[in-house]
């Protein structure tokens, strides 16, 4: 929750000062809301494509930015892969402090949110990947499977409005100070 709203407006504005900022939170419900009712980025490819019109993207940024997002832009399930790991950590009492720990658990992240988030059911995939890199017991996948359940619609939803607040760093980057004047 704290993603989504610090981290979307802090892009937000850096994409377009107040301006950008109000017309991303004006325009992101739809397709938030389409995300999570879903829980697929890629139906969320149209209202998303709405959303970013609104906010005054061109389209040739977006019909680019939001279709590729759908597919390999996965911030949310990142997020979320790490939240199984930290759990799971905490249910079998192991400690989650070093630093080889986190680094394999953001690699293990990285790797789910961007190989395996394309392939049908691979948040499955993805925790049988959490479970045999830390040698966790077969009994953790039912934990793990009920926790991925619960979290994936707020990570789509994450997904999908990180792509869009993508898609206004990107014409900010290409159109430069000025963008929203040009397009909006």
């Amino acid at each position: 929750i704290l993603y989504f709203f610090i981290a979307f407006s802090f892009y937000a504005y850096l994409a377009g000062q107040s301006n950008g900022l109000r017309k991303f939170w004006a325009n992101i419900t739809p397709a938030a809301l389409t995300a999570l009712a879903t829980g697929s980025s890629m139906a969320t490819i149209p209202t998303n494509l709405a959303a970013a019109g609104k906010t005054g993207v061109p389209e040739d940024i977006r019909d680019v930015i939001i279709p590729v997002g759908a597919s390999m832009h996965m911030e949310g399930s990142c997020l979320a892969a790490v939240l199984k790991i930290a759990f799971l950590f905490g249910i079998y009492q192991m400690d989650f402090s070093e630093a080889s720990t986190i680094t394999t658990a953001l690699a293990i992240a990285l790797l789910t949110g961007v190989v395996v988030s394309g392939i049908p059911g691979g948040g499955m995939i993805g925790e049988l990947l959490i479970i045999s890199f830390y040698g966790f017991p077969l009994a953790a996948f039912p934990i793990i499977t009920m926790i991925g359940t619960l979290v994936d619609p707020p990570a789509t939803m994450i997904n999908a409005a990180g792509d869009n607040v993508a898609s206004m760093v990107v014409a900010r980057m290409l159109g430069g100070k000025n963008w929203m004047g040009k397009y909006g």
